[in-house]
């Protein structure tokens, strides 16, 4: 069960961030996120691509993740 779904609970601890953090980055930084009802999920492979992309850019322009 490794490549399951996470929820915004448990995304916001493997990240250490809070739940708005998560919802300013699916909004504004396009974080891979799926809306299920009115509960987001995570792909843990994505968010961490995702996560790599935006560090790798924000070093380029010099600003912080």
């Amino acid at each position: 069960m490794e490549d399951r779904w996470l929820s915004m609970d448990e995304i916001c601890e493997y990240l250490g961030v809070s739940d708005d953090t998560i919802h300013r980055w699916i909004k504004a930084k396009q974080m891979p996120a799926t809306k299920i009802g009115r509960c987001w999920k995570f792909k843990k492979a994505l968010v961490d691509e995702w996560a790599k992309g935006a560090k790798s850019e924000a070093n380029q322009r010099g600003a912080a993740f």
